[in-house]
């Protein structure tokens, strides 16, 4: 294939940033999206062109560092998969492809289409978290039996793999979907109860800080995650934080 694509370049964090528009030939459609990125790149540095910065690791869906706005869509067009896993099949010859950093003022430019997450990481310092003394005191880990069905919906919770895809999505940059998935991983469980009060308390507020908007209950952010996680979480965080509020 043959494409256009136009990519956000911006030198850092105080550059006002423009789209630049490139052209790659002969992409295979079996190329998952950052090998075709790869291509672009190595044509650029041939050229002696700075080439462009974006997040990646372990490009198998489970770092959520490729996160890119592609045509509109937070890790392009096709659901339950990271930007790394989108394949130039999704794609026609002949394409105009519009790569954009994730657009949220809690998730500044770091430089082209890199962003600085380090927002989330401070929210699941706040309460992220179970405190535990494993000074020789410790359980087994089936002594506290628990429904399956409980463990099963805090598993899922637990796949948060803390992306942004939600936050990039949302019209008013909201956070509550990832906040929502931490607070529910440890609320579902009697390990997590403890502290539930407080984590909860203390995410919100940490949320609040950071600068995301409220949930604008569109349900969009629901649709793009690439591990499905549900909205069911985000009224179990509310009432969580209602129950912590009125103690």
């Amino acid at each position: 294939m043959n494409l256009t694509l136009k990519i956000w370049r911006q030198k850092n964090a105080n550059d006002k940033g423009r789209m630049v528009e490139y052209k790659v030939t002969d992409i295979s459609e079996h190329m998952s999206f950052l090998e075709m990125m790869d291509v672009l790149n190595e044509s650029l540095v041939a050229k002696g062109e700075e080439p462009v910065a974006f997040d990646h690791d372990c490009r198998e869906g489970i770092c959520g560092m490729c996160s890119l706005f592609i045509n509109g869509e937070a890790h392009g067009p096709d659901r339950g998969i990271t930007t790394c896993q989108l394949h130039m099949r999704m794609f026609n010859d002949g394409d105009t492809i519009t790569i954009e950093p994730w657009r949220a003022t809690a998730f500044p430019v770091i430089k082209d289409l890199i962003v600085d997450r380090t927002a989330f990481e401070r929210i699941q310092q706040a309460g992220g978290y179970i405190s535990v003394n494993t000074s020789g005191n410790t359980q087994d880990a089936n002594a506290i039996p628990i429904p399956k069905y409980d463990a099963d919906r805090s598993m899922d919770a637990a796949s948060c793999i803390g992306c942004g895809a939600c936050v990039a999505t949302c019209k008013n940059s909201s956070a509550m979907l990832f906040v929502a998935a931490k607070v529910s991983q440890f609320a579902l469980l009697p390990q997590g109860r403890v502290e539930a009060a407080d984590r909860v308390m203390n995410m919100v507020h940490q949320m609040d800080l950071e600068g995301f908007g409220n949930c604008t209950n569109t349900g969009a952010c629901e649709v793009e995650c690439p591990k499905g996680i549900s909205l069911e979480n985000i009224a179990r965080m509310n009432r969580e934080y209602l129950k912590a509020s009125c103690r």
